[in-house]
């Protein structure tokens, strides 16, 4: 029996249509005004000609806007379109037998060997008379003209102009015969977030220690005074590690030990006590009047502050007391804590997201998120996630951003990669990675490869964090300042989005504990006496690099880099650029923090625009200096005792009527 619901002239086919996440499961991710260049394999059954066009709209919307696809090649056709609202849009693709193309490629094969006929010509008007009811009222007059030389005609050559011309062709593009299309199932959909998912460069201290006092507890409004340095270096995130009340019950003391002192400060992630919980903060920080005004003094710096979402509890956190559904009671009447073994956290107690009472649990943690948006915030790095349910996650971020989708996310998950993947896929912003732990070229350039090709990359945003207040990897240990310095130029221009736990990275810290990759005496449990006169090299390179990042549109993002060849391998070579090749930037850093290494660099030069024989400028936007070179072939050494990297801006101007004296 035949299938009513399907209309047995429809002879299209719609296949393998990208991008997509997970067949059309989970949306894409672009931010406002870049492009979604939709790539699909339309064809039917014969030789007929089709059309195909992408369709789009904002979510919510009834209305469908179009863009014309074009043939690419073995059945493949490409369209896409310009995201123009934060918030969700819908697009697919239509295809359709275009009887019109079909007659004119028909008409022009007769042409073309002088055997037209009457009939031919015929056919075509006839297609013709049936648009004439769809034509556009602008193009009405044209159309009319064009169909009356088909007509009436005698010059066969002034006939098959307007009959196969460029002009009657895109009257007829612009109203379509699609009675018969075919739409590609599932429609996909895209998130759109602002600018600053892509682009941004993050930079966290703690406020409790920047009195310079390590018997001091800092305020918010000391820490408020440290902005204006960190405006200056060139970030434009600022995050702060959890600013709640610290409990009281179990809390550790200095280097982790599980014994606090009197005036032992506690972990910021321990949260809650008497004095409050996710909507307090701790009394030692100062009010919500300290916060509004870090708020607005991060804004006049041109900064916007990030705050540490952190679903778990200390145990004297309000909740336990109020809400003991919320929590596992373990055999003997306590609490259970969080540990991951051998690691013990004895001072956090995490939720069950299994309570029956779970509707009541994720509105409650839904309500935290809402009261800190409330205050200014719109942007989170949220702790753990991974240990917190998928569905948990999709619909929190969902609910929050269907109102605030200016709202950024980062996922803090170090885990397993389907685990981290699954993340960004459910609605998470921007994603730590597995960067910290890819050391050798061959490491980082399969990482990289795998980041920015295929599927992942239009779902997963990483944020490159050389260092963190958890993690002080054994580069950094052993590596020196060097090891600091080519671990900072990786990540701020592999990654476009990318951040540093401050005054340990501007300082570089490396006292890290015996066989393992944390922080002797970590800034978790105690309050720091940061000299802020030291780490000016590093500093000095940090500001370098975040006004290359701003003043180069090539490093905003990742979709165009590409590694090329050095013949060391301690040495790494790469680049990024622009589609219209406006901005490209090449760079090149000696992975070795020990050792001056050399190597020869083979230019990529068609790539990039440059003709054989054309010489071309190479401006270091790390120390300002500017070299001509005239071949591919080129010999480069770095030392890391002065700097082991070097980010060169390629100008191609250089047998182009360049001012030489300029130079």
């Amino acid at each position: 029996m035949i299938d009513k619901r399907q209309d047995g002239r429809v002879r299209v086919v719609i296949e393998n249509v990208r991008p997509c996440a997970d067949a059309g499961a989970f949306p894409i991710k672009r931010v406002l005004g870049e492009a979604v260049t939709v790539w699909a394999d339309c064809f039917c059954d014969s030789h007929d000609m089709l059309s195909a066009r992408v369709i789009y709209r904002r979510s919510g919307s009834s209305k469908w806007e179009c863009e014309p696809m074009e043939f690419v090649d073995n059945d493949r056709w490409r369209g896409g379109f310009t995201v123009s609202e934060l918030g969700c849009y819908e697009y697919g693709v239509e295809a359709w037998v275009d009887h019109f193309q079909t007659w004119r490629s028909g008409l022009k094969k007769k042409h073309d060997i002088d055997s037209t006929e009457e009939a031919d010509y015929a056919a075509g008007l006839s297609l013709l008379e049936r648009a004439h009811s769809r034509i556009l009222a602008k193009d009405l007059s044209a159309f009319e003209r064009l169909r009356s030389i088909v007509t009436f005609s005698s010059d066969e050559t002034a006939r098959f102009e307007a009959a196969y011309g460029d002009e009657l062709f895109h009257i007829m593009r612009r109203a379509p015969n699609t009675g018969l299309c075919f739409r590609s199932d599932p429609i996909l959909h895209v998130t759109v977030d602002r600018k600053r998912a892509s682009f941004s460069s993050w930079y966290e201290f703690f406020p409790r220690s920047c009195t310079g006092n390590p018997s001091r507890h800092g305020s918010l409004r000391d820490a408020a005074e440290y902005l204006p340095k960190i405006s200056a270096m060139g970030f434009d995130v600022v995050y702060l590690p959890p600013i709640h009340p610290i409990g009281e019950k179990k809390r550790k003391g200095k280097n982790n030990t599980t014994e606090a002192h009197t005036n032992d400060v506690g972990s910021p992630w321990a949260i809650g006590s008497a004095a409050g919980g996710h909507k307090s903060i701790e009394p030692a920080l100062g009010s919500f009047q300290d916060f509004e005004r870090f708020i607005a003094a991060a804004e006049k710096n041109g900064l916007e502050v990030a705050l540490d979402l952190a679903f778990q509890c200390a145990p004297d956190h309000p909740y336990v007391s109020a809400h003991p559904e919320w929590f596992v009671v373990r055999p003997d009447g306590s609490i259970q804590f969080a540990e991951n073994p051998p690691k013990k956290y004895e001072d956090i107690v995490p939720f069950n997201f299994e309570t029956g009472e779970w509707e009541a649990l994720w509105e409650e943690l839904k309500s935290i998120v809402l009261f800190w948006i409330d205050k200014g915030v719109r942007i989170f790095r949220v702790d753990n996630p991974h240990t917190k349910p998928f569905a948990f996650w999709q619909w929190l971020i969902s609910e929050v951003k269907r109102d605030y989708p200016e709202v950024i996310f980062l996922s803090e998950a170090f885990t397993r990669p389907k685990v981290m993947n699954r993340l960004a896929k459910l609605g998470f912003t921007q994603s730590y990675t597995y960067f910290t732990w890819r050391n050798s070229k061959a490491e980082i350039t399969r990482y990289m490869t795998e980041l920015t090709s295929g599927e992942l990359k239009e779902y997963f945003r990483p944020n490159f964090w050389p260092n963190t207040p958890d993690i002080l990897p054994q580069i950094l240990q052993f590596g020196g300042e060097s090891a600091f310095i080519l671990r900072l130029v990786l990540a701020a221009t592999l990654s476009s989005n990318y951040g540093i736990y401050g005054p340990a990275f501007e300082q570089a810290v490396s006292a890290g504990k015996e066989g393992k990759e944390e922080y002797d005496h970590s800034e978790k449990y105690e309050i720091y006496a940061w000299d802020r006169s030291k780490g000016e090299r590093i500093t000095a390179l940090v500001t370098a690099l975040n006004k290359a990042r701003r003043e180069n549109t090539a490093l905003q993002s990742n979709r165009f880099l590409e590694f090329y060849h050095i013949d060391n391998d301690y040495m790494l070579f790469y680049g990024k650029r622009t589609a219209d090749l406006s901005n490209i930037i090449l760079t090149v850093v000696n992975l070795d923090p020990f050792h001056v290494q050399k190597g020869r660099l083979k230019m990529p030069l068609y790539e990039v625009g440059i003709e054989a024989g054309e010489s071309y400028l190479l401006e270091d936007l790390l120390t300002g200096c500017r070299y001509v070179w005239h071949e591919a072939q080129n010999e480069i050494a770095l030392d890391p005792a002065v700097c082991g990297a070097a980010v060169f801006k390629l100008d191609r101007r250089l047998n182009r009527e360049v001012n030489f004296d300029y130079y």
